[in-house]
C-alpha cells in the first residue's frame, strides 16, 4: 500500500470516527450494547466501514461513550448476525464476502422484497398513497447526490430506499432481517470500484418501480423488481469473477 493510500485510509477513519461521535450524541447517553451495534450496523450499511476494516476497542469506547464490556456485547451481536468477525488473537474485523453470499443474498431478496410488492396487491385496507412519501424522498436524495457526483451517498439513499420498500408490509420481524440483510449488501457493493458504475443505472429503475406503486400497479412493480435484482445480482457476480 502506497503512503499516499494510507493517508486516505487514515483521514476515511477519523471521518468514520467523527460521524460515529456524531451518532452518539443524537442517542439517549444511556447507550446500550444494542444502540452501539445499531451504530456500528447502519456505519456498514452506509459503506463507511469497508469489508477487511479492523474495529479497535480503544477509539470505539471512546466515541461510542461506552464499556469495554458493553462494547464486546455490541461485537457479539454483530458477529453472530455475520457483520462482524473475530479473528484469533488478531482482534475484530468486517467480513470479506464472496459469490456465494451474493447468490444467497439475492436469494433473500428476491423472497423478501418481491413478495412484499405482490402482497400489497391483496392488502386491506389499501396502501394509503402517503406511504409511499419516504421512498419519493430517497429518490430525490439520491437524484440530488448523482448531480453532484456523491455516489457514495446516491448507495445510502438507495439502501434506504429499499429499506422503506420492504417497510410496506408493517411486519417489525422483516424490518429487523432487511437491516442485517442492508448491511451484507452494502459489503458485496464495495466489489466494484466505481460507485457510478454500481449506482447510476439504478437511479431511474427506482424512479420507475416508484411510479408503478403511485399507480397501485403493484404485480408490474413486483415482476419489475424481479428482472432489476436478476440483473444486479449478475452485474456483481461479473465484478467479482473479473478480480
Amino acid at each position: 500500500m502506497s503512503i499516499s493510500q494510507r493517508s486516505d485510509d487514515d483521514e476515511g477513519r477519523q471521518a468514520w470516527l467523527r460521524g460515529v461521535a456524531a451518532d452518539v450524541a443524537r442517542q439517549d447517553r444511556s447507550s446500550s450494547a444494542e444502540r452501539a451495534a445499531d451504530i456500528l450496523r447502519r456505519s456498514i450499511t452506509e459503506g463507511a466501514l469497508r469489508p477487511g476494516a479492523q474495529l479497535s476497542e480503544i477509539e470505539l469506547t471512546e466515541v461510542l461513550d461506552v464499556s469495554r464490556n458493553t462494547l464486546r456485547e455490541a461485537f457479539r451481536l454483530l458477529t453472530h448476525e455475520g457483520l462482524l468477525v473475530y479473528k484469533l488473537h488478531r482482534g475484530v474485523f468486517v467480513p470479506e464476502l464472496d459469490e456465494h453470499d451474493v447468490v444467497d443474498l439475492y436469494r433473500l431478496r428476491r423472497v423478501l422484497e418481491v413478495d412484499v410488492l405482490r402482497g400489497l396487491t391483496h392488502r386491506t385496507p389499501e396502501l394509503p398513497g402517503e406511504r409511499l412519501k419516504p421512498l419519493e424522498d430517497d429518490l430525490l436524495d439520491a437524484e440530488a447526490a448523482a448531480l453532484d457526483g456523491r455516489w457514495a451517498a446516491v448507495g445510502t439513499a438507495n439502501m434506504r430506499f429499499h429499506r422503506h420498500l420492504i417497510g410496506l408490509a408493517d411486519s417489525s420481524r422483516l424490518d429487523d432481517i432487511t437491516g442485517r440483510l442492508l448491511a451484507e449488501l452494502r459489503l458485496l457493493f464495495h466489489v466494484i470500484a466505481t460507485p457510478q458504475e454500481l449506482h447510476e443505472p439504478y437511479i431511474a429503475r427506482n424512479r420507475s418501480i416508484y411510479q408503478l406503486l403511485c399507480d397501485r400497479q403493484y404485480e408490474q412493480a413486483a415482476d419489475v423488481l424481479q428482472d432489476y435484482l436478476l440483473d444486479s445480482e449478475q452485474g456483481l457476480l461479473d465484478a467479482f469473477r473479473a478480480r
